[in-house]
């Protein structure tokens, strides 16, 4: 869920407090990767959010974005996506939530899952450690390319 342009000077606000609650300088590219990535609901990789980044701040390198979202995400100010093709999307978590991938056009979609949220893990799990977080990803075929895709024999 992408923050809205109204809601997003109160967001930045939260953003900015978990940074310093975090020992991290808030800087004015670090302040527009975030705004930026707020704004997308598309689970960016580095590389478009870069092209997005440009275009207010042309002298943006990519090597930044990068190293920003790395620390965003070590610091769990967002999520990092991995999917199977090996390219990390990321995003602003505003809530817990799963994701949907589609094998054909890549595009990812969010989900709630309480019930998987709420399970009890099996005894092995728990005795593993301590558990932080749970995310499934579900990979298929979206809605949109399955119509877009001939059957076989037709």
């Amino acid at each position: 869920m992408p923050t809205t342009p109204q809601n997003m000077e109160e967001h930045l606000a939260l953003f900015e407090q978990a940074c310093r609650a975090a020992g991290l300088r808030v800087t004015h590219q670090r302040l527009q990767v975030y705004r930026q990535l707020a704004l997308l609901d598309t689970h960016p990789t580095a590389e478009i959010l870069h092209q997005e980044l440009r275009k207010k701040i042309p002298t943006i390198s990519l090597d930044t974005v990068y190293r920003t979202l790395a620390t965003f995400a070590a610091h769990g100010l967002i999520n990092k996506v991995e999917t199977i093709e090996s390219q990390a999307r990321f995003e602003v978590a505003l809530m817990r939530h799963h994701h949907l991938i589609c094998s054909s056009c890549k595009t990812i979609m969010d989900f709630q899952w309480q019930s998987v949220d709420d399970a009890l893990l099996p005894s092995e799990v728990s005795a593993w450690g301590r558990i932080d977080t749970r995310s499934v990803v579900v990979y298929g075929i979206c809605h949109t390319c399955l119509q877009q895709t001939p059957l076989p024999g037709k």
